[in-house]
């Protein structure tokens, strides 16, 4: 039973220390296992094969420190995920009592798990262009059915937050949020983690596993890049969408499930489908709600606060470093084409923030990619051949209304900006 926990595991995993403290170690992970059988958690019937259990004990009984990469799947703000991370259990006594301390060293993603928040956005989105708001009345709308939604978009454009916010803003939301991504597993593993296996269904299945359409049921499944399904699990999705029914993976017995279903891809599908890789009834299944993501480079007002938001997140991976950016970054970051989109930019503000040893971020900081791309200030932006409303008015309301710095954050000389604002007046006046 945990007898404490650190700062560390309340930001990362997102659980109270006060709530977790006397439970046993798997309901403070968040492992789906313990949340679904607390009194089994560590249990010699249920979770005899629990490697986190198994690492305490055998730190405490052979009074030596174990190592091992683990696997769980943990669930987060009511979202399922898996995950894997570095742990040193470690043991030691106090008053004559033995325990193990757990020290987690390494855990590729699951930062990532904690939802980003901020006063300009919607459901952990952040944007105020107008592209955006349009974005979050769409989310609201489709939120209220029960169809089937395809999000398109380039990567790294945020489409599984959307997938979330929508599950958050829908009646499904007291159930799981279960994202796959499709892409990532080859078949014979994906159709064991989308519809489950009993045991001994093939080697290495030792005991029953509830797959994501039985881990959905009265939530929400997230079939991120569903264009990589290939012919044959395209079928088998088809089946499972046409009744809610299903077989686990060397069962006989037959299961229903009722969730809603929200896919995702950067590919067109529509020309998937006219050139015979996708077939057209799953499409017609999927995209009975068709969103398509906004790229960055198209709301580009929104870059500042979205790096600035992501500088205040990873400020806390390096000690509260509170670091700034300086004129000059914020105006290359603006000037640059994001081919990346958010993800690019996130990525970027990390390696800023790790490279520099001072307090204000400066261009050389920033991606030798994006420096070299940006060989000139605002290059990309002179690209451009007139700029947004939208744009203007947010650099304007973030300066102060100094129209100087205003051009610089948009990436224009004061002469363009005096000539757009020129020709508004004499639209005004026409």
């Amino acid at each position: 039973r945990v007898q404490a926990a650190n700062k560390f595991l309340e930001r990362i995993l997102g659980v109270n220390r006060d709530a977790i403290l006397g439970n046993m170690i798997g309901q403070a992970l968040g492992c789906l296992q313990a949340l679904e059988n607390p009194t089994e958690c560590a249990g010699p019937d249920h979770c005899h094969g629990c490697e986190v259990a198994s690492m305490g004990i055998a730190a405490i009984n052979q009074n030596q420190a174990q190592k091992s990469r683990i696997y769980l799947q943990l669930v987060n703000n009511g979202q399922i995920r898996d995950v894997d991370f570095l742990v040193n259990a470690v043991p030691f006594t106090l008053k004559n009592e033995r325990f193990c301390i757990f020290l987690i060293e390494d855990i590729p993603g699951l930062p990532e798990m904690a939802i980003p928040t901020g006063p300009k956005g919607f459901k952990g989105i952040l944007g105020q262009h107008a592209t955006m708001k349009e974005l979050f009345r769409t989310i609201r709308q489709v939120a209220r059915t029960k169809a089937a939604i395809l999000l398109q978009g380039e990567t790294g454009t945020g489409k599984e937050l959307v997938a979330l916010a929508t599950h958050k803003e829908s009646s499904r939301a007291p159930k799981y949020f279960v994202p796959i991504n499709c892409g990532a597993l080859p078949e014979g593993l994906l159709e064991s983690e989308l519809f489950g296996h009993v045991k001994g269904a093939f080697t290495g299945a030792i005991r029953d596993k509830k797959g994501r359409f039985e881990l959905a049921d009265g939530g929400t499944l997230f079939l991120d890049e569903v264009g990589e399904l290939s012919a044959s699990m395209q079928v088998k999705l088809l089946r499972v969408l046409q009744d809610g029914k299903f077989q686990p993976v060397g069962s006989e017995k037959t299961l229903q499930t009722d969730v809603r279903i929200i896919s995702a891809t950067n590919k067109n599908l529509a020309k998937e489908v006219a050139a015979g890789r996708f077939r057209k009834d799953l499409y017609y299944r999927l995209s009975a709600m068709l969103i398509h993501l906004p790229l960055l480079r198209d709301r580009r007002s929104d870059i500042p606060m979205l790096a600035e938001h992501f500088l205040a997140h990873f400020d806390k991976e390096f000690f509260d470093k509170k670091a700034n950016l300086s004129s000059e970054t914020v105006s290359v970051l603006m000037a640059y084409d994001w081919p990346g989109n958010v993800r690019e930019l996130k990525n970027a503000i990390h390696f800023s923030l790790a490279s520099c040893m001072g307090h204000i971020i400066k261009p050389s900081h920033l991606p030798r990619a994006i420096r070299f791309a940006v060989d000139k200030p605002f290059a990309v932006q002179r690209r451009r051949p007139t700029l947004e409303v939208e744009d203007v008015m947010a650099a304007l309301e973030k300066t102060g209304g100094n129209k100087t710095q205003a051009a610089a954050l948009l990436g224009v000389s004061r002469v363009t900006l005096y000539r757009f604002f020129a020709k508004q007046e004499k639209q005004n006046k026409e």
